[in-house]
Parts: C-alpha cells; structure tokens; sequence
C-alpha cells in the first residue's frame, strides 16, 4: 500500500448513528497526540457531513467526502485516497459488497461491525485471494461481535500454554453481566439474513454450523447453545446467547487462519449466566423463550443516548477446560453499552491498530491478525479489560 495516501482512516457512514460515535472518538481521544490519524469523514451527502462535523466538535478543516454504496466508482476513489477504510454502513449484505471490493482492488485495508455470517463467508469466497495478492486486509466484525470473545478465547489459550504447555480444548464463554440494548443495525442484520435464508435454503444448512467461516475444514461437534442448561464450570443456571451464532464462528475462524494453534478439537460454546437453583432454572427457561431484541423497535441509524451509553457495561468469563480436570479462568469486561460505546471505540481502535501493525493481505478476524497488539490498545485506550481471574 503506498504510504503516500490523503488519509490514514476514511469513517465511511459517518453520518449514521454508529459511525457519528466513531468519528467523535477519534476527534476526542487524538487531538492533538503525536499519533493522531490523518481521518476523514465520508457519506452520502456533503451536507450531512458538515452538520455531523459541527455536532461532534470536530474540526472545521475535518475533510469529507462524498461516497455511495450505489455508485461503485465513488467508493473506488475514496478507497484510493485512504489507508483503512472503517464502515458502519450495514447491513453489510445489502451495502457491503463495492466496497469490500474497492478495498480489495485498491490494497486498503478495511474493517466494519459486520455480524452477518453468511455474508463473511461469500466474501472469504470472493476476496481472500484478491486480497492476498494485493495485501489487502479485510478485517469484519471489529465491534461487540466479536472483538471480546475473539480476543477473549486469545487471551486465554495464550495464558494455558504459559502454564500448561497446550491449549484448552473446551472453552465456554458465559455472559456474567450485561446493560446495554440491541443495537438497530443488528436487528436490521437478522432480519436481512433470514430474507437471505428464504431466498437460498441451503444457506441455513451453512449458518448452523460453527465452522461456516473456515473452508474445508469440519471440527468436531459443537453445543447447539440453544436450550437453558446447568453449567458446573459457574455453578448457574445458563441460557442461549443472542451473539453466539456469530461469536463462535469467528473464534473458530481465528483459530484455523492461526493454523489450528489451539487444537483442530476445539470445542467452544457461549451461553448466558443466570443464577442458582430452581430460580436460576426458571429465569433460563424464560430468557430462552423471549424475544431476544424484546420490544426493541430502533433501526439502522437510531441508538441510546450519552447516558445510556455510558451506565452500560459488560463482564464475559472464559473458561479454559482439560480432560484432567484442570481450568482456567479469564474475563473481559468494557466500561459502555455494548452495542454503541464500546463498539464505537473497538472500531476506532481496530483502525489505529491497522496503521500501526503489518501483516499479510486476507479476509481475516481481528483476533488472527492483530492480536495481542490490540488488546494492548483496547487496554489501553477504549475502555476493555483482559484479566485472568485466580
């Protein structure tokens, strides 16, 4: 990629609800640092642009540019002017294919909010050897799905072979706690997936599988996740997790670009931590019934606002398992709401960790190609925590 590029980052959709966050994390947290990025803001519309400039306090000299998931020959030149790309312009199914392509074609590297498996899996199809030819680094899924429990599992493995020389074979991850809603992109992302599934049945055999976004390769039998269950490894009551459909997929994709570093037998499940007992049981049993989004009704663009934002939070275990007994346990917690606060700063920072590290072009997870050198910056800068719990 030539180092001589207009920008570092280009925020694509910056004018919709989550790309506004992204922005003002930027302008906020590298004013004035040595390391602040060259960034520039870019959407539909000019106008909306400056407005979104002006709101979040962002220099009057921030550039914009106007590009449209319609016009594939606007996204070719703003792809052409920037290092990164980072999109919030979902579903990526209806929104995402010029651009992934632009980037692929121009050797930019990219990363989005993307919880759309199906998706992934046509442009790992697609691009990943494009990619690879023109070293660009196509990076999905860089927000609450699946950062944590990608980097999560990570950080775990990494510790069990410091202390007992393998990998664990069975992980769980188990949400302990949680405040936050459902994010309207999210919601418009299911909804896109199940008009997909309609319109190609076959997808749904694809979509079950925990191993859809590693190409021939078929690991062993995974948990379904999708009935309340005792765990023995929290002593609760646990219950299906909206997120693991896309979550468990992609630890497992970072296992295999990482060449099967934590066994080719990894068997890994997230589940939803209730309490004890029969009143652990009976809110389990409830949960799993619920409609997971309850009375949500935001769509792609609308969100919580600053308070909300900032009382969320979020506490996830890992836990590392051995045929003999013995465990490992390891959590990540973030200081805002899931699906906003945090996702806007995990994006922001997938972005500087891009500029900041090299590596092979790909369709790759942000567990497989950045690492440990971004859990130092989420550690560092946007709120996250890795801890291994005694």
């Amino acid at each position: 990629m030539p180092a001589s590029r207009a920008f570092d980052i280009i925020v694509y959709g910056a004018t919709g609800f989550t790309g506004r966050l992204v922005a003002e994390y930027l302008t906020q947290h590298y004013a004035d640092r040595k390391d602040a990025p060259k960034w520039a803001m870019a959407g539909r519309s000019a106008e909306k642009l400056a407005e979104v400039r002006d709101l979040i306090g962002a220099p009057a000299d921030t550039p914009l540019v106007v590009a449209d998931a319609s016009d594939p020959a606007s996204l070719d030149a703003m792809c052409a002017r920037t290092r990164v790309v980072l999109t919030t312009v979902g579903p990526y199914q209806l929104y995402g294919n010029e651009l992934v392509a632009a980037c692929v074609k121009a050797g930019t590297d990219y990363a989005d909010l993307c919880g759309e498996p199906g998706w992934m899996r046509e442009m790992i199809d697609l691009h990943h050897a494009a990619a690879q030819a023109t070293g660009a680094r196509i990076t999905f899924s860089c927000g609450f799905d699946s950062i944590p429990f990608d980097l999560g599992v990570l950080f775990l493995q990494d510790e069990a072979v410091k202390r007992f020389g393998k990998p664990a074979p069975r992980v769980k991850g188990r949400m302990r706690k949680m405040a936050g809603g459902a994010s309207g992109g999210t919601i418009a992302s299911l909804t896109e997936t199940l008009k997909a599934i309609g319109r190609k049945p076959s997808l749904a055999l694809l979509l079950k599988s925990s191993f859809a976004l590693t190409p021939g390769f078929d690991g062993p039998s995974q948990p379904s996740g999708l009935i309340p269950e005792y765990d023995s490894a929290t002593g609760t009551w646990t219950a299906p997790f909206i997120m693991a459909p896309i979550n468990t997929k992609n630890v497992h994709r970072t296992n295999f670009l990482l060449g099967h570093k934590w066994g080719t037998d990894l068997v890994y499940d997230e589940m939803v931590m209730t309490t004890i007992g029969d009143a652990g049981k009976a809110m389990a049993e409830a949960m799993a019934k619920a409609n997971p989004f309850g009375d949500a009704k935001l769509k792609p663009g609308e969100g919580p606002n600053k308070e909300a934002r900032d009382n969320g939070f979020y506490d996830i275990l890992f836990i590392g398992e051995y045929p003999d007994g013995t465990k490992l346990t390891a959590n990540v917690t973030g200081d805002r709401d899931p699906g906003y606060g945090s996702t806007s700063k995990m994006l922001a920072e997938t972005g500087m960790a891009l500029l900041a590290n090299k590596g092979a072009g790909g369709v790759w997870t942000p567990g497989a190609l950045l690492g440990d050198a971004l859990i130092a910056r989420l550690t560092k800068h946007a709120g996250l925590a890795f801890r291994i719990e005694e």
